[in-house]
Order: C-alpha cells, then sequence, then structure tokens
C-alpha cells in the first residue's frame, strides 16, 4: 500500500490537520511540533485528540510524522542551545504520548566548529539523556545534505550515534531524497548502489521514512534547497524508482516539496498514479 503524504500546519490541531490530509488525498502526514525557528508548544488539548483518532481511523489516515524544531540542535557548542535541544526533546517526546506508535524526526545538529567526533558524542549524549523506556515512539535521524559543520551527511555518522545510543532500538532513520543526493548517495543512477551502501552501514530494518524531495541542486552539491517533484536534478524518472523499489516501497513518504495545499494534492495525485500497486 502507497502512503503518501506532506507536511501540514499544526496551527488548528490534530484534527484540522486530519482533515486536510483527507481532502488532499493523504494517508500520513507531518508537522512541527512547534514553531520550527523555536518557542514554547501549544498545549495538547485532549478533545481534539481524541477527535483526531477517530477521524484518523476512519480516513485511514496513519504513521504521523512529527518534525522537531530546526533550532533544536542537539550538538551545539553554546550551552543554553543545547540545553533548549534536550528539553525540547524531552517535551516533544512526553507530548507525542498522546497520539502513541508514531514518528519523531529531528536533524542530527553541527558541530558548529568542534569537528563530527564531538557531534556525534553530544548528541547520543542528548539521546541519553532524552530517551526513556516508556516512550512509544520511534526517534528518526534525519539523513543531511553536509553543508557546513552539519552531522548526518554520511550514513557512517548516523550509525556512529546509533551505536553509542544506550535505548537504540528506539531510533530509525529518516532518508530524505534531495538531502542524500545533495550528500553525494546518487541515487538517480545508482539507487540499488545507495541502498546496499545503507544496509551495510546502518541497515534497512533502521529505514523507517522518506522525506521525499527533489533538489533544486547538482549532485553532491551539498546545498539542501528542495524542489518540487520532477522539477529539480533528481526528475520524475528517478522519483519513481524510489516509490517503487521493493525495499522502500512500504514505508511512509512525507513531500516537503516548496508547495502550497494545492501543489501538495497535485504532487500526491501524480504519485498515486505512478506508484505500481
Amino acid at each position: 500500500m502507497f502512503r503518501i503524504g506532506c507536511h501540514l500546519s499544526a496551527s488548528g490541531g490534530f484534527t484540522a490537520m486530519g482533515k486536510t490530509a483527507a481532502e488532499i488525498g493523504a494517508d500520513v502526514f507531518q508537522f512541527f511540533t512547534r514553531n520550527p525557528r523555536g518557542g514554547a508548544a501549544k498545549a495538547i488539548d485532549e478533545k481534539d485528540v481524541e477527535a483526531f483518532l477517530a477521524l484518523s481511523a476512519e480516513k485511514g489516515i496513519s504513521t504521523i510524522l512529527a518534525h522537531a524544531p530546526y533550532t533544536l540542535n542537539a550538538c551545539a557548542s553554546a550551552e543554553n542551545t543545547l540545553n533548549f535541544a534536550r528539553e525540547t526533546m524531552a517535551d516533544d517526546l512526553a507530548r507525542m504520548e498522546y497520539i502513541p506508535g508514531n514518528l519523531y524526526n529531528f536533524h542530527p545538529g553541527s558541530h558548529v566548529g568542534q569537528g563530527v567526533e564531538r557531534g556525534i558524542e553530544l548528541i547520543a549524549e542528548t539521546l541519553n539523556m532524552t530517551l526513556r523506556t516508556d516512550f512509544h515512539t520511534t526517534v528518526l535521524l534525519e539523513t543531511m545534505a553536509g553543508k557546513g559543520s552539519e552531522v548526518g551527511g554520511k550514513f557512517e555518522e548516523i550509525r556512529e550515534i546509533i551505536d553509542r545510543t544506550e535505548l537504540s532500538h528506539m531510533l530509525g532513520v529518516c532518508l530524505d531524497t534531495c538531502h542524500v543526493y545533495d550528500a553525494g548517495y546518487d541515487i538517480v543512477n545508482d539507487l540499488d548502489g545507495v541502498l546496499a551502501e545503507f544496509d551495510r552501514v546502518i541497515g534497512l530494518n533502521r529505514l523507517k521514512a522518506i522525506h521525499l524531495n527533489d533538489s533544486k541542486n547538482p549532485f553532491n552539491s551539498h546545498k539542501d534547497r528542495h524542489e518540487v517533484i520532477g522539477g529539480g536534478s533528481l526528475g520524475i524518472e528517478a522519483i519513481t524508482r524510489v516509490i517503487n523499489h521493493p525495499a522502500l516501497r512500504e514505508l511512509p513518504f512525507y513531500l516537503e516539496t516548496p508547495n502550497e495545499l494545492a501543489g501538495y494534492a497535485k504532487e500526491i495525485e501524480t504519485l498515486k498514479g505512478l506508484y505500481i500497486e
């Protein structure tokens, strides 16, 4: 079964997001846990959660992906920034217990001059301080484009974070098609080879979600600029191979393309037409 959705505004609550998802033909969706630039999260409305759970069951909406704010840097050098990351992640995961069994995604972070090894050490330390055995959410490390001092542009860096995390069974990976292509993994010309490398280094069993995006930039550019589906350097043929690949086709796909709702609805319709049942 093909599960495809997009990023939705969380301002109206879970039920509003569920209704919007159904209206545009989405089976899954992603949302920011709070303002993507940081700040406090809205209080959880338990009646809204109850209504959403009923709606999602009726409409067949599953696998909700919560995205941490961009300001969450789990390997920051500044103490206040690092503390914000740890407090925010802990709060987000506690709030996710209202909709248990779903996914929480975060950008591993930027080491800001401390070096990749120190960055990995701090990210693992953040996860070890935050994850709890009574949480029912899978936490995803997102593959990054490797721009600047980003950690996570190489599969080996993600593997090392996982290996240093005590409750590593709670971790998975979200593969971003724009990011990996920009990072130097050629999913256009060698998708099988990239997935074999992912399996060798991390393990395909860790792959839990796909951010499905085209790229404004060429291969190995380390730029990270998303483009609409079929409008960038990946192209529609490569994206069609991604959604139909035996190792990927059963995963949930989330669009983060530069679109309004009408654009997302059109992309979802197009991709459903390209998926081979």
